[in-house]
């Protein structure tokens, strides 16, 4: 006769979290109801408005603190997915549930998410590998006017989307929408737009694995949550430093995370580095002063909010930085496609920020704001597609022309972001500020130039050595 007591105690163990969360939201919602602002008179006697949602309620906090507010309880939201998550594992690992003989949906669902599903996935090649040697074999095919065709095919993909993502970007998190009675009024709930900019990823990467049938590799599924909780962390930080900084000291200070990310390499990858690429890490971070000095908006020029601002960005580049280098260390040991590590970090990404958001009200006072502002809602679906589209565009680039030709369009997309920006938005840069703008692109240029050198110098070096020559370390002088 069948056990079915593991998988009792697996359910009760969502259960009982779900019981927890429901428990600490209502005494949450409790807390703040105790300190929102009155109901005005003329309120009073109109219909009774339906009771406020938690997240309506930490809206009505100060702006230079309702930001912080608004992390806990998103951060607690995502712990309704990591503490089931760990408890199951380690209730697995000890009774060595995903060894047992008798099989059903549940056990096959936590092997999944546990122990991966086989080297199934390693039987034949993988398409839009991440690294750059994807396209190699098929470049050698294309002819020059072919390769031209499908630079520029990229280019206009990478610029088309992202342009429009950074516009929309900065139009829902700083301007206004009229609403009925011509009130306007700010969107104000980050973790929303990252929801719904996830789910459509993960809808179009999961479609299309299912088209080419790619259901098994061999990493477990849970790996790919660190990457998502980092992922949508640097995202939802990005979105909120709108509301205190511009959209150029943004895309200028996304430049300054060369910085972490090389902090992080050492940290998690033991990775060492040429004198180049801390120099050029001197430049960016010399530039990105020069410009944040030079930059004004009256808007936002309290010291206050700039630093608040300054803050998030730096919490971006922290996040930011983690994912890619935890990417590079799943693509190594595991060999997935890029297609199936998007639909797995998505797929987290979905249930983390959907958690947060179901257990703060989020869904039904975004949907409030949707309602009463129908430019938001087109507003907002560009933007996902444009973001989804974006991320397919990334790895195809990568896959076909390598790291350096995504290096440089991204690099142009980011000065002709911040030109677009300043001229939709009227934002205004000193001398000292373009000066800073000049630097810091320069020293990508750089970074990249020397990069190239130093793989020219190093296959040099390595064809000298396998005649006999000099075995030193090859080195770049700048």
């Amino acid at each position: 006769m069948r056990n079915y007591v593991p998988d009792i105690i697996i359910l009760f163990i969502i259960i009982v979290t779900i019981t927890i969360v429901r428990l600490v939201s209502q005494i949450l919602h409790e807390t703040l109801s105790d300190g929102a602002l009155p109901v005005p008179p003329a309120a009073e006697a109109s219909e009774p408005k339906p009771e406020p949602s938690l997240s309506q309620l930490i809206d009505q906090k100060s702006k230079e603190y309702s930001w912080l507010l608004r992390l806990m309880v998103n951060l607690f939201g995502y712990l309704c997915i990591f503490v089931p998550g760990v408890l199951i594992y380690k209730y697995a690992k000890r009774t060595k549930y995903m060894e047992r003989s008798e099989r059903s949906h549940l056990s096959g669902l936590v092997k999944f998410c546990f122990a991966g599903s086989g080297p199934d996935s390693l039987e034949r090649p993988l398409d839009g590998q991440v690294g750059g040697g994807g396209g190699k074999g098929a470049a050698s095919k294309r002819t020059t006017a072919q390769e031209c065709v499908l630079l520029g095919y990229c280019l206009v993909g990478l610029m088309g989307s992202y342009l429009t993502w950074g516009v929309l970007q900065e139009k829902i998190m700083t301007q206004e929408y009229e609403g009925p009675e011509k009130r306007k009024s700010h969107f104000k709930d980050s973790q929303f737009l990252v929801f719904s900019n996830r789910v459509l990823g993960f809808m179009l990467t999961a479609v299309y694995l299912v088209a080419k049938r790619q259901f098994r590799h061999r990493a477990p599924l849970y790996k790919y949550s660190y990457a998502s909780f980092s992922n949508i962390m640097s995202a939802w930080f990005q979105y909120e430093a709108l509301k205190f900084v511009n959209f150029p000291t943004q895309v200028l200070a996304k430049s300054c995370k060369i910085i972490p990310v090389m902090i992080m390499g050492k940290i998690i990858s033991r990775n060492k580095y040429e004198f180049y690429e801390y120099l050029t890490a001197a430049m960016i971070s010399v530039g990105m002063i020069f410009f944040l000095t030079g930059s004004t908006d009256e808007s936002k020029s309290t010291a206050m909010t700039t630093l608040t601002g300054v803050l998030l960005l730096t919490f971006y580049m922290i996040f930011d930085s983690f994912t890619s280098n935890w990417q590079g260390e799943l693509f190594r040991s595991y060999s997935m496609s890029s297609i199936q590590m998007m639909c797995g970090v998505n797929l987290f990404s979905t249930l983390f920020t959907g958690a947060s958001l179901a257990m703060q009200g989020g869904f039904y006072s975004s949907l409030v704001f949707a309602v009463d502002h129908p430019k938001f809602v087109v507003d907002c679906i560009v933007l996902s597609i444009s973001s989804a589209i974006g991320q397919l565009f990334i790895f195809y680039t990568i896959a076909t022309f390598g790291a350096v030709a995504f290096t440089i369009i991204m690099t142009l997309r980011q000065a002709i972001a911040i030109l677009l920006s300043c001229l939709i938005y009227q934002h205004r840069i000193s001398f000292l500020g373009v000066i800073g703008v000049l630097i810091v692109f320069l020293a990508i240029f750089l970074r990249v130039y020397c990069n190239q050198r130093l793989k020219a110098i190093k296959q040099r070096h390595q064809t000298s050595v396998a005649g006999g020559g000099s075995t030193g370390k090859p080195r770049i002088n700048v």
